[in-house]
């Protein structure tokens, strides 16, 4: 259902229905973030026995002051992984690191409350073609409710990784992000687990998210070929074990550093749509600064 009208005082939307019936006015918890006049469509979601409002706006793109806007000819290269669901390998050795280990943490503990929940109700389920009970009913509901609040903590920490990424891209006054696609992974069978780890990495998500972000701020962002980049030393160009842990060393010039943002600096020295070749030098980072992501998950903030 599309909005065609948007209070601008009051906290309340219209959203039309059937024809010839009344349309539904719906009252919001709070306003909508954006002018009603860069409102394109809303559109009413739910999850979880919720009701949300998805809002597209026309947004305009952010304006820098002189001198700091980002250059085009400054590059950074962005590894997508799972415990760090962005590396980031700038122009002048600086580097960034965004661990997502809340998250993964965030989805075994999901997994893990959702098989006990199973287990305890097994006996209770309803037969297949009968109808469930009051008590299953009420089960189904709150089984629903905690699935939506995951997704939204899940959806909400990838957030604040892409912002984290941008943020430190304007600030470094980087203009284009060659980003590693590594999307072709998902076409290679790998196991129940292993399979089960790459459907909840949420790739596709984590590109968009970035994307758009960097995109609102004035960032180009191209997608390049990343295979081969965390089992490449960036000294000798060799191929090199890939190693199990995050140190990648390298057997035959004794080259040693983080696997990840060695592959995020790989990736920056590629052509976008070009090949997996190296056409210029290896710039790794020398200053790295690491930043959380999901600090609002449980145990995330909590000092061990």
């Amino acid at each position: 259902m599309v909005s065609r009208y948007v209070h601008p005082r009051r906290r309340r939307v219209r959203l039309p229905t059937a024809r010839g019936t009344a349309p539904l006015w719906v009252r919001l918890a709070r306003e909508v973030p954006y002018p009603v006049g860069q409102v394109r469509s809303i559109t009413l979601l739910c999850e979880g026995s919720r009701l949300f409002l998805d809002v597209t706006a026309e947004v305009p793109v952010t304006v820098y002051p002189p001198g700091q806007e980002p250059d085009p000819a400054r590059v950074a290269g962005v590894d997508v992984g799972i415990i760090h669901p962005y590396a980031v390998a700038g122009p002048d050795g600086e580097g960034l690191l965004v661990s997502g280990r809340a998250i993964r943490a965030e989805h075994r503990m999901h997994l893990a409350d959702t098989k006990a929940r199973h287990r305890a109700v097994a006996r209770r389920a309803p037969k297949p073609g009968a109808r469930g009970s009051r008590r299953w009913r009420k089960y189904r509901r709150r089984a629903r409710l905690v699935e939506g609040r995951h997704r939204r903590r899940v959806r909400q920490a990838q957030h604040e990784a892409a912002r984290s990424v941008v943020s430190w891209a304007v600030a470094q006054r980087v203009g284009v992000l060659h980003v590693g696609d590594p999307r072709g992974v998902l076409d290679l069978p790998a196991g129940r687990r292993h399979n089960l780890r790459l459907r909840q990495w949420q790739i596709g998500r984590l590109l968009q998210v970035l994307t758009d972000k960097a995109t609102l701020a004035g960032i180009t962002v191209h997608l390049v070929d990343e295979r081969g980049t965390s089992s490449t030393c960036p000294a000798c160009h060799r191929r090199v074990p890939k190693p199990r842990g995050r140190t990648l060393s390298c057997p035959h010039c004794r080259f040693s550093g983080h696997r990840d943002l060695v592959a995020a600096a790989i990736i920056a020295t590629r052509t976008p749509g070009g090949g997996t070749t190296t056409p210029t030098a290896v710039v790794l980072p020398q200053v790295v600064e690491h930043r959380r992501a999901g600090r609002h998950l449980p145990g995330a903030g909590v000092p061990t």
